[in-house]
């Protein structure tokens, strides 16, 4: 029987085995959000930086004229990189561009993920299209829903996306066998509002006093997207 775990911060991450299962991270305000919106606007891959400095090491190795280099640390846009919400993402030219993307948290948890046999990132947007490719490619290895939360902490807007996860795998066919705090995002999906969730969250609370309302809107949106990204050789690429 296929067995399902929620795990609440990335941190969680450093006491699993990772060889055998199946990770799906998300950073639902924004990184996952954010990469995922790329690759659905046309980029051709998106690559998770540890920091600014990562970001900067690896464009300068990739031999590409045009790369997007996108971040923050601790909510802050790194400086000279663009703004990392999704709908400032999506007014740069993306098609057939690298984007290197840097976060605090989100492009951490990806990095941290990597011995996993398989990674994904997910939002809200593109639950159903995951969780959907993950029934038909996975079988029965154990899927771990990592939230990436913010610097150990419980992120509300994560746990809610995972119960959006865990939804839909319930609702898929096959046996599986539910963690508890699997269960309680779950119960927490199934009985609150996506938009509520995220505006009433500490980072959503957060966005609006710096404006950013619609790119909350924007990562509310339950199922929008179809493209699904998996990290392959460190690169988030549309499978």
């Amino acid at each position: 029987m296929q067995k399902i775990h929620v795990l609440l911060s990335k941190e969680d991450l450093d006491t699993q085995r990772l060889d055998d299962h199946v990770v799906i991270v998300l950073d639902v305000l924004f990184a996952t959000t954010s990469a995922l919106a790329a690759l659905q606007a046309g980029a051709s891959t998106v690559i998770p930086a540890l920091d600014a400095a990562d970001a900067q090491h690896i464009a300068a190795g990739l031999g590409e004229t045009h790369p997007v280099l996108s971040g923050e640390r601790n909510a802050e846009t790194l400086p000279g990189f663009a703004h990392p919400t999704p709908m400032a993402l999506l007014r740069h030219d993306l098609r057939e561009r690298t984007v290197l993307y840097s976060t605090t948290n989100g492009t951490v948890a990806l990095r941290k993920a990597r011995a996993a046999a398989q990674v994904y990132a997910a939002s809200l947007r593109n639950a159903q299209a995951t969780i959907d490719h993950v029934v038909r490619t996975q079988d029965q290895r154990t899927v771990l829903l990592v939230c990436a939360g913010s610097a150990g902490q419980f992120n509300l807007e994560d746990f809610y996306g995972a119960g959006l996860l865990v939804s839909a795998l319930q609702q898929a066919p096959g046996r599986r066998s539910y963690s508890d705090a699997a269960l309680a995002a779950a119960l927490l999906q199934q009985t609150h509002p996506a938009l509520r969730c995220l505006l009433e969250s500490r980072v959503g609370r957060l966005m609006q006093s710096r404006g950013l309302e619609q790119e909350v809107h924007y990562a509310a949106q339950t199922n929008a997207d179809t493209v699904v990204a998996q990290l392959r050789d460190g690169r988030l690429v549309r499978v």
